[in-house]
């Protein structure tokens, strides 16, 4: 006799999921992503992903201009089958419309932001770059942990608009300093106070 495992996981439509099967689902895990259609489920976070995320959007809260805003963990809706959730995004102020909205439609997103987990390597590293940057968001950050110290790299790019892809623009260790998308001068090595 073979036991039945009841599972709670919901079965896919044929076609795969849509952005609004994410914004409308009941019970999901917290920062569910979509990708081409595929539900993506986010593992434990380390430390380390929590205190870098802390650590920039304090920063860039402090220096970002009135008419930005700098959003955490939020659903950027790209189109149909593609709804990834940046660690940071920098957006328009006027798409901040509700306290109570959940996603933000990706042409009001200037910088989106990655910090690299064990678990999401690859779509960090290729999958959400190529996405963003084919969708047209003019800034993308990759941070990963580095060194003994276990301190942030920060790998910046900026859009080629043209082959809608990221050319790389600098590796920022110790000390990440700016001007695009606006003057952002944040001290890396803070993270030991945190």
């Amino acid at each position: 006799m073979t036991a039945e495992i009841a599972h709670p996981w919901p079965v896919p439509p044929q076609d795969g999921y849509t952005v609004d099967d994410l914004l409308t689902m009941p019970d999901l895990p917290p920062h569910t992503e979509l990708i081409d259609g595929s539900l993506v489920f986010v593992s434990p976070q380390r430390d380390f992903h929590s205190i870098v995320i802390d650590l920039l959007v304090s920063s860039l809260r402090r220096t970002a201009p009135p008419e930005l805003r700098i959003r955490r963990e939020m659903t950027v809706v790209i189109d149909k089958r593609n709804g990834p959730e940046p660690d940071i995004a920098v957006v328009r102020a006027a798409a901040a419309r509700s306290r109570s909205q959940t996603y933000f439609e990706v042409r009001d997103v200037l910088l989106a932001v990655e910090v690299v987990s064990p678990e999401s390597e690859a779509r960090d590293q290729d999958t959400k770059p190529h996405k963003y940057a084919n969708a047209g968001i003019p800034h993308f950050w990759r941070v990963e942990m580095a060194g003994t110290d276990e301190h942030p790299v920060v790998h910046v790019f900026e859009l080629d608009k043209e082959a809608r892809s990221y050319r790389p623009s600098g590796v920022f260790h110790d000390h990440l300093k700016l001007s695009v998308p606006f003057t952002i001068d944040i001290d890396l090595a803070e993270i030991d106070n945190l």
